[in-house]
């Protein structure tokens, strides 16, 4: 049963022949509900023993809107990713300090400069 949030999918079925050389023509109808132009380039992938064929735009739109939930409202991922990267830089650069830091001290330990 469908309800608001998951409408009804329009569904047609067609019956097409694999000729000898590989080639499947996809029937007029259902070209026409998936909004395959002549000469478009298609995507296919065998999913769970079952062939999807979608176009590029399809597939943007279909891949969108999986990661429309990790979408923070208000919140640029550009934003969050350039704010992860400076974090990891300032780390990084904490953690070289220390090590050159680490370094002179025991440069200096063996010139015996210190115990």
């Amino acid at each position: 049963m469908a309800t608001l949030e998951q409408p009804v999918k329009h569904q047609i079925q067609a019956k097409t022949v694999l000729a000898s050389n590989g080639r499947i023509v996809i029937p007029a109808a259902i070209r026409q509900e998936l909004g395959f132009k002549p000469g478009e380039t298609l995507l296919m992938d065998v999913e769970d023993g079952a062939l999807r064929i979608e176009s590029y735009p399809a597939r943007i739109r279909r891949i969108q809107q999986e990661f429309a939930k990790y979408i923070k409202p208000g919140v640029l991922a550009s934003d969050e990713l350039l704010a992860e990267r400076r974090e990891e830089a300032r780390r990084e650069e904490e953690e070289e300090l220390a090590r050159d830091h680490e370094k002179d001290w025991e440069i200096l330990r063996k010139a015996g400069l210190i115990g």
